[in-house]
């Protein structure tokens, strides 16, 4: 499927929410949405895998010979052929595809149930839903559908009338999407469609969940190249990539479509959020990432209540070769007075209680690698605030740990205006100074949201000059510096990127010799015009105007 055809699916789907949504805010039905998506997926993927495990025995026939026999999919039929075989084919199943869908629980058979207004609709999403948390997967995905509640109010005050509004929904996606093709990718990118645009249309609390591709793009491209030598190119491996404030998980889906399907050992995520923890779980098994391969954490990144983070064993501490993150910006927190002696935090000192950034920064930084790379957004107040902010700014910039500070222009993210920055960090870094990149300046313009150019449709690569810039360490006027410690001790530590790349506009140069040439032009017609003007009013009798001496 081209481009064009995966932003026709995006607007297709997107256009179904926003007609069908009624009284209900975007939020709650993006979560109907998208999971009614995903069921798509899995049922699809599921199906196909089916279709190969059973060869011929397969029974694929057209959907109105299918209605005949009783069944609505094929599988379905194959299950009352076979009722002694099937322990064992979902068994193989369980082994290749890592899930099990029921045939009653494939979309195909929901489809149907919502297309003959069938009043079982409602209870047989209820009980495949339950299906698919407790018992499809290998490891359980409880509470995968939390945020979906099928009896709810907003859907319709009887069970009749929710079964209905679900039926013409459902209806509506599946008409939607039969035009489309069904592979991992397409749906994977019509599900980031979706949260975009739904990111998009609620505003601020869009920042809990959602990072802009294009700054997830440089971040990504960053923490895959060699972190000593990023001029050599990209990593062939990286064993584990965390991103501790996941948000959906498009950040880490983005470093592992950079390393390709098995250049990851695993993908670590945390997010505190329910809903969004779950969305990253759906939008993780909906770009094919296998339930082994991956591991997202519902809890408090501050409180570290994620046990494997809590090892005592400095042995046996957990540390990634990347971490990625875009955490609340300045986020207000209250750490106890245990918090001083915390790991993380005792080297460095607390963050001020008026912002969270370097608390989050410092949480990330314990569990990178020695020859990791990490790569955070945060508020540029970060570069320069004093107080405790600056200590820990200082401590870092002493141990060599800061590598680049990039500036970003502003109103580039749903849930702030404000111009924010992307931090670099290394435990172990080769060169003796900081790179600063001043992107702050190159962005095209947009109504609500301005964007960075990606080189496409004839759009100058912002995003390629940043990614460039970092890899070889470029410098360029007005726009890339690389500033020696010794200069940033003098700033006091300050790292402000106006003071180290100055912004303002050049005097235009003047060429004094030309310039002289036209003064003198200028008078000399001025002159003739003055004599001209005097022989009038010599005729005239009138006084003449003085003319300057040549």
């Amino acid at each position: 499927m081209n481009d064009q055809m995966q932003k026709q699916l995006g607007k297709t789907l997107w256009n179904i929410a926003d007609t069908l949504r009624g009284a209900m805010n975007a939020d709650d039905f993006r979560d109907y949405m998208l999971s009614f998506l995903f069921l798509r997926y899995l049922s699809d993927n599921y199906e196909a895998a089916a279709k190969r495990e059973l060869g011929s025995d397969y029974p694929d026939f057209p959907l109105d010979v299918l209605l005949q026999t009783g069944a609505t999919t094929p599988l379905q039929a194959w299950y009352e052929e076979n009722p002694e075989d099937i322990a064992e084919f979902e068994k193989q199943m369980r082994r290749k595809v890592h899930y099990v869908i029921k045939p009653e629980h494939l979309w195909a058979n929901i489809a149907h149930l919502a297309r003959t207004q069938n009043g079982e609709l409602l209870n047989t999403l209820q009980k495949g839903f339950k299906y698919i948390e407790e018992e499809s997967f290998q490891s359980a995905f409880g509470g995968l559908f939390s945020e979906i509640n099928l009896a709810s109010e907003k859907l319709g005050r009887s069970y009749s009338d929710r079964n209905s509004k679900l039926g013409a929904v459902i209806k509506e996606i599946a008409n939607g999407l039969a035009d489309f093709s069904s592979d991992v990718d397409t749906l994977g990118d019509a599900y980031e469609y979706l949260i975009g645009q739904f990111a998009a249309g609620s505003g601020k609390k869009a920042g809990e969940f959602y990072t802009p591709q294009q700054v997830s793009d440089i971040l990504s491209a960053i923490v895959t190249l060699d972190s000593q030598e990023p001029a050599t190119g990209k990593k062939e491996h990286l064993a584990s990539v965390l991103d501790f404030a996941c948000g959906s998980g498009s950040l880490l889906l983005n470093v592992r479509k950079r390393m390709g399907p098995h250049g990851i050992g695993k993908i670590y995520g945390q997010e505190k959020n329910i809903t969004t923890y779950n969305l990253a779980r759906m939008n993780m098994l909906l770009h094919g990432v296998k339930d082994t391969e991956f591991e997202i954490y519902h809890g408090d990144t501050l409180n570290n209540d994620w046990d494997i983070l809590r090892e005592l064993n400095p042995a046996k501490k957990p540390s990634f070769d990347a971490i990625v993150a875009n955490p609340p910006f300045s986020l207000r927190w209250t750490p106890g007075e245990a918090m001083g002696d915390d790991v993380r935090f005792k080297n460095y000192g607390l963050a001020p209680k008026s912002a969270a950034d370097f608390a989050f920064l410092l949480h990330g930084f314990h569990y990178l690698k020695d020859e990791g790379v990490m790569a955070i957004i945060l508020p540029h107040g970060v570069l320069f605030r004093g107080g405790a902010e600056e200590r820990i700014r200082t401590k870092l910039l002493k141990d060599g740990h800061i590598d680049t500070v990039i500036g970003l222009p502003a109103n580039l993210f749903y849930s702030t205006g404000i111009p924010v920055c992307i931090l670099v960090l290394k435990k172990c870094k080769k060169p003796d100074d900081v790179l600063f990149i001043n992107a702050a300046e190159l962005f095209i313009k947009g109504k609500r949201q301005n964007q960075l150019g990606d080189g496409s449709n004839g759009t100058p690569d912002h995003i390629g000059k940043i990614i460039e810039t970092y890899q070889f360490r470029k410098e360029e006027d007005r726009y890339s510096k690389r500033v020696r410690m010794e200069r940033i001790v003098e700033e006091g530590y300050n790292l402000n990127i106006s003071r180290y790349i100055s912004t303002a506009e050049p005097e235009p140069e003047i060429d004094l010799s030309a310039t002289h040439e036209e003064l003198m032009k200028l008078d000399k017609q001025t002159r003739e015009a003055t004599t001209k003007h005097n022989a009038f009013l010599k005729e005239l009798g009138l006084p003449l105007l003085p003319l300057s001496e040549g």
